[in-house]
């Protein structure tokens, strides 16, 4: 029986999103090109999650659809012709709801990019190697997906707008709540499926299918062959999730951290530790400046799984997923802090300044959401929200005006008056200049 979702898709997209489907589909259909939403966005559809974002396959020349989209809305496309997709930037486009040619600007949920890609086929030559891609027909894009709940696909060319397409019992798998591959060799063409199928399951509340399941344990062992960067690509994925810590549990409990690198570890205190993520937005917006993305909240996330391990584990880890510079930097630095917090509850403001100096700020702000009851939050909390923001009134420009050489003893004065802001001992203005005196004083008296 076939099943039209028309009435599912004007419910869930504004008309804005509408029309930009339909006008998408018109210029396919005068194409020749069958028009298809396909994968999860259909998935949650089902699910009533409405996603804002939507890729369009073409069964056919998807950069020839994208030029004729340029050349009659405007807008910007960008041709990968290599893998037969392109990119259209929709932000200076001309489509209202009659079609004509007044400026349209996208609206909040509108996509300001929309993805024309071919359908394809694919083809793995060895186990857990880069598929070999070329076109094809719908059927032949359904069929590489990973699960069936991802091979659903709504046909929104005219004038078979709403038509679904349901190839495996993706709908039935939907409706149970099962992660279910396509066919029993999935895992060993592509083992990094094993890892979407915990995080479908986790982030779905589904359950993974008991076939499904039984496929893991023989290709496990092909995690050692995948890439650095396809691996840390789905640990990424992982920690962009809301829950990551479900979803490493899991893993954990199907032993798929392991295979990756023997140092990757996962009890409780890590699990409370990313639970404990949900707390950034708890803190004053003095410490947002460096946890306002994604990528940010993705570091945030390796920081507080990997901080308990030592500097020599993380190299180790490293040689395997190949972190960024800045990842690197900030992953070394949590560790150090982590294992050698100083005395941070026992210093005065000052000490503790200049020793959190030497580590990243992403790095403090993880050991403090790892230390939310410990000694070490009152402390921490204070750098991240004021003492690292603290400075001296008086600049290298006043001490220049007093007759002072520049030189490194600037940077001694300067920071003795940062100092004495912090321990209070300086409050305002006038306290700082009588402050100044007595510290240009001091050196004059070990000159002399």
């Amino acid at each position: 029986m076939r099943r039209n979702l028309s009435k599912v898709l004007n419910k869930s997209y504004s008309a804005d999103q509408l029309t930009l489907i339909h006008r998408v589909g018109e210029e396919a259909a005068l194409l020749g090109f069958p028009l298809y939403i396909v994968g999860g966005i259909v998935r949650d559809l089902l699910l009533n999650r409405t996603g804002y974002d939507f890729d369009l396959v073409v069964e056919g020349d998807a950069t020839s659809l994208a030029r004729v989209l340029e050349e009659k809305y405007g807008g910007k496309v960008t041709i990968h012709s290599k893998f037969g997709t392109a990119k259209w930037d929709l932000r200076q486009s001309r489509i209202d709801n009659r079609g004509s040619s007044s400026k349209f600007t996208p609206q909040l949920l509108i996509p300001t990019f929309l993805d024309l890609i071919s359908a394809r086929s694919e083809f793995y030559k060895h186990p857990a190697s880069l598929p070999t891609v070329t076109m094809g027909k719908i059927d032949d894009d359904l069929h590489r997906r990973d699960f069936t709940i991802n091979t659903l696909a709504i046909r929104v060319d005219s004038p078979h707008f709403g038509e679904l397409r349901d190839d495996f019992g993706g709908v039935d798998d939907v409706q149970h709540g099962v992660v279910r591959v396509l066919h029993p060799r999935s895992f060993i063409d592509d083992p990094t499926r094993m890892y979407r199928a915990a995080r479908y399951e986790q982030r779905l509340d589904f359950k993974i299918e008991h076939e499904t399941m039984t496929l893991i344990p023989e290709a496990r062992y092909l995690v050692d062959k995948l890439s650095a960067q396809r691996i840390r690509h789905e640990l990424d994925l992982i920690l962009d999730e809301p829950n990551p810590a479900s979803i490493l549990e899991r893993l954990a409990k199907l032993d798929l951290l392991k295979p990756i690198h023997v140092v990757l570890p996962w009890d409780e205190s890590i699990k409370a530790r990313l639970q404990a993520r949900k707390r950034i937005k708890g803190l004053n917006q003095a410490s947002h400046d460096v946890l306002d993305d994604r990528h940010d909240i993705r570091l945030m996330g390796w920081l507080l799984w990997l901080l308990a391990l030592s500097e020599k584990q993380i190299e180790s880890l490293n040689k395997r997923l190949h972190f960024t510079a800045p990842y690197m930097k900030a992953l070394l630095s949590a560790s150090r802090l982590f294992a050698d917090p100083g005395k941070l509850n026992e210093w005065k403001p000052s000490k503790c300044v200049e020793y959190l100096d030497e580590f990243s700020l992403p790095a403090i702000h993880a050991v403090y959401l790892a230390e939310p009851n410990g000694n070490l939050k009152f402390p921490l909390e204070k750098y991240i929200n004021e003492w690292r923001h603290i400075k001296p009134r008086i600049t290298g420009h006043d001490l220049k005006r007093l007759g002072l050489q520049p030189g490194p003893g600037y940077h001694t004065i300067l920071r003795e008056l940062r100092n004495a802001w912090l321990d209070l001992e300086v409050q305002d203005e006038k306290e700082e200049q009588i402050y100044l005196e007595g510290v240009l004083r001091k050196l004059q008296d070990l000159r002399g």
